[in-house]
C-alpha cells in the first residue's frame, strides 16, 4: 500500500496576468487556503482619486494544499503552474508566510518590492515593534538603511526602512565586503 503525503505545505502559484484576486477568491470558495498579499494604493486621476488594494507580487498566489489538493489547483481558471526549481515545486516554510503576513498588515504604506538582486549584507535579528525576532539583511538603498526579508524561493526581496538602532547583528559583515 502506498503511503500519501496528507501533510499541508504553502506553494507560490504563477497565476494569468491580472488573476491573482479571482483565483484566490475561487480557491478560497473551494476551501483551499491561499494567500494574496495585497498592497493599498492610491490611484490619482485627472478628476478624482482612488484608494485600490493590488497585488503586492503580480502573478503570484501563496496556496497551502497537500497532495490531495496539489494538482486540482492547477484545473482551475487562472493557476498557470507552481513556482519550481529543478523541476520540482519549492515549497515555502510557514514562519516565511507568517512574517510576510505581519510584514504586510503592518508596514502596507511602507513596503516596496523589487527583483533587483540585491547583495549581501549583514544579517540582523529585529530588537523591537511589531516586526520583533524577524530577522533580515540590512543594504543601502539610495543612502537609507532597510531591512529585507528574502523570499529566494521567488526571487523577490520585501523591503522596509527600519532604525538601526533597532536591529542586531547576527552574522558580521567580511572586512574584505
Amino acid at each position: 500500500m502506498t503511503h500519501i503525503n496528507s501533510s499541508y505545505n504553502w506553494y507560490a502559484l504563477y497565476t494569468r496576468s491580472r488573476y491573482e484576486k479571482k483565483l484566490h477568491l475561487d480557491l478560497n470558495r473551494r476551501g483551499v487556503e491561499s494567500y494574496l498579499p495585497l498592497k493599498v494604493e492610491k490611484k490619482k486621476w485627472s478628476d478624482r482619486v482612488k484608494v485600490i488594494e493590488e497585488p503586492l507580487l503580480r502573478g503570484y498566489l501563496f496556496v497551502k494544499v497537500s497532495n490531495k489538493e496539489y494538482f486540482d489547483v492547477l484545473n482551475n481558471t487562472g493557476a498557470v503552474s507552481y513556482v519550481a526549481f529543478g523541476g520540482k515545486a519549492a515549497s515555502i516554510p510557514e514562519n516565511q508566510i507568517q512574517n510576510l503576513k505581519i510584514f504586510v498588515s503592518n508596514f502596507n504604506d511602507q513596503i516596496n518590492v523589487t527583483r533587483e538582486r540585491i547583495s549581501k549584507g549583514t544579517v540582523v535579528k529585529i530588537k523591537r515593534g511589531l516586526l520583533k525576532d524577524i530577522e533580515g539583511e540590512i543594504v543601502e538603498i539610495r543612502g537609507k538603511s532597510r531591512i529585507v526579508l528574502r523570499f529566494e524561493s521567488l526571487g523577490y526581496c520585501v523591503h522596509s526602512e527600519i532604525a538601526i538602532e533597532d536591529v542586531e547583528c547576527l552574522q558580521a559583515v567580511s572586512a574584505l565586503d
